[in-house]
C-alpha cells in the first residue's frame, strides 16, 4: 500500500498555519507616519509630538506654536507646588481648594487665582527648568499664552520629576482624575495597562482650540503625547483628530525594543 506523499511546501505550510500567530509591533517611525498622514486627511491645523519609551522625540510640526487655552492649567499646577512656601510642607485645605478644581474640570477661576499667585516668575523659572522654547505668558488672557506640541510632550514626560518629590503623587492623581467628560482624545485611545496623566484645552466648544497632553506610564516605562489642534469645525470634531492621533501611535503591540 502506497504512503501519500506530502511535498516539503505543502509541510512548511501546515506548521505555519499550526503555529501560534505573533503579533508584530510596528515600529515608532511607522506609527509616527500613519498619524501624519491621518492629520494630513483631516480638516484645521494639527500639530503632534511623541516623546517614546526611549526618550526619542517624534512628531509632526513640533514646533509649531498655538494659544495653551487649559494646557496652560498643568503647567500652574507645577509652578504652585514649587513655590518657595508650598514646597516643603504639607497642602492645606485651601491649597486642594484652588488646585483640585483647576485641574479636574479645568476650572478657569481658580486658574486666574493661582496665576496671580505664582506670577510671571514663576511660570518663566518652570518654563526654563522644563526646557520649554516655545512657551510665553500672556497676562491677563492666559488662555493665549503659547506653548507647542514638542514643549508639551517633553514637560508632561517629565512632569512628575519636575514636582517636588513631597507633592508628586498629588500631582499625579490629579491629572488621573479629571472628571469623565473631559475623558475625550488620548484618554479614549489609552493602551491596555497603562496608566494616564493628561489635561486639556479647548476654546469654548467651538473647535477654534482643542489641545491634549499625557504621561503615559506602565511600571517603570513612560511614553508622552501632545497634539494640538486649531480651526476645527468642531470641538467634537478636535477630539476625533486627538483620537485617530493616538490610536495610530498607541496601536497595540507598543514597540518597546530598540529599532
Amino acid at each position: 500500500m502506497r504512503r501519500p506523499r506530502f511535498s516539503l511546501a505543502l509541510a512548511v505550510a501546515a506548521l505555519a498555519l499550526a503555529a501560534p500567530q505573533v503579533a508584530v509591533a510596528a515600529t515608532w517611525n511607522e506609527r509616527t507616519t500613519a498619524a501624519v498622514r491621518f492629520v494630513q486627511s483631516r480638516a484645521g491645523v494639527e500639530s503632534f509630538a511623541l516623546v517614546d519609551d526611549r526618550g526619542r522625540l517624534h512628531g509632526y510640526r513640533v514646533r509649531m506654536r498655538a494659544p495653551s487655552a487649559s494646557l496652560l492649567k498643568a503647567v500652574l499646577l507645577v509652578a504652585y507646588l514649587n513655590r518657595a512656601s508650598v514646597r516643603g510642607r504639607a497642602l492645606t485645605d485651601a491649597d486642594r481648594r484652588l488646585l483640585r478644581p483647576m485641574i479636574r474640570w479645568s476650572d478657569n477661576a481658580t486658574a486666574g487665582a493661582v496665576l496671580s499667585i505664582v506670577g510671571s516668575h514663576g511660570m518663566y523659572r518652570l518654563a526654563e527648568r522644563a526646557g520649554m522654547l516655545d512657551f510665553t505668558l500672556q497676562w491677563p488672557i492666559w488662555g493665549n499664552s503659547t506653548t507647542s506640541a514638542r514643549d508639551q510632550a517633553w514637560f508632561f514626560y517629565r512632569i512628575d520629576r519636575l514636582v517636588p518629590r513631597r507633592h508628586r503623587g498629588y500631582a499625579l492623581a490629579l491629572l488621573a482624575s479629571i472628571v469623565p467628560s473631559q475623558r475625550w482624545g488620548i484618554a479614549q485611545a489609552r493602551p491596555a495597562n497603562w496608566t494616564i496623566h493628561f489635561k486639556g484645552g479647548w476654546g469654548s466648544g467651538t473647535g477654534l482650540v482643542t489641545h491634549q497632553s499625557a504621561l503615559l506610564r506602565k511600571g517603570s516605562l513612560r511614553i508622552a503625547l501632545s497634539v494640538l489642534t486649531r480651526w476645527n469645525p468642531s470641538h467634537v470634531y478636535g477630539t476625533q483628530t486627538i483620537r485617530g492621533v493616538a490610536a495610530r501611535l498607541f496601536r497595540t503591540p507598543i514597540p518597546l525594543a530598540p529599532e
